[in-house]
């Protein structure tokens, strides 16, 4: 269905090792860390193609159920493959990890449309029912063109 290559396991590792000596009286949002180099590894990810979503597995073999649901939903829609990219965070914990920190998310699969947070499956599917990702994907036109022969013949017949 889709395919686009992952995410680089060397761009995510940290180009040093995080602090040893961290104090016990941080608060959980100050004890959370992203990376700079983690933070432009995933802003590259998020910017190469208008369609991102992140998820465990792949398109072609997702490893749960809620990444399957929104691979189901881009494909119905009919999300261009050519304007599509899916990373698995499956293989870099680092990425798995750093992408609930960017989007401030706590779950995956993970939509980005235009470099924008959409949101998880839940939000995917709700979007899908209500007509929203429709009308979303229409106006990035992200989908794919139904067939080159069509167009064609169409404008043929204008002219």
């Amino acid at each position: 269905m889709f395919s686009r290559t992952i995410l680089s396991r060397q761009l995510l590792r940290p180009a040093f090792a995080a602090p040893a000596a961290r104090t016990t009286f941080l608060t959980s949002i100050q004890a959370r860390f992203l990376s700079d180099q983690t933070r432009q590894a995933i802003d590259k990810a998020v910017s190469s193609a208008p369609v991102v979503l992140f998820m465990k597995g792949t398109p072609e073999t997702p490893q749960c159920g809620f990444s399957r649901a929104s691979i189901q939903v881009l494909g119905m829609q009919g999300v261009d493959p050519a304007k599509f990219a899916a990373f698995n965070v499956l293989e870099d914990n680092e990425l798995r990890q750093g992408i609930k920190e960017y989007s401030d998310w706590p779950t995956i699969p993970q939509l980005y449309i235009d470099k924008e947070f959409v949101g998880g499956c839940d939000i995917i599917v709700s979007m899908h029912q209500s007509g929203e990702l429709a009308k979303l994907l229409e106006e990035k036109k992200v989908l794919a063109v139904e067939s080159e022969g069509v167009a064609e013949e169409e404008a043929a017949k204008k002219e």
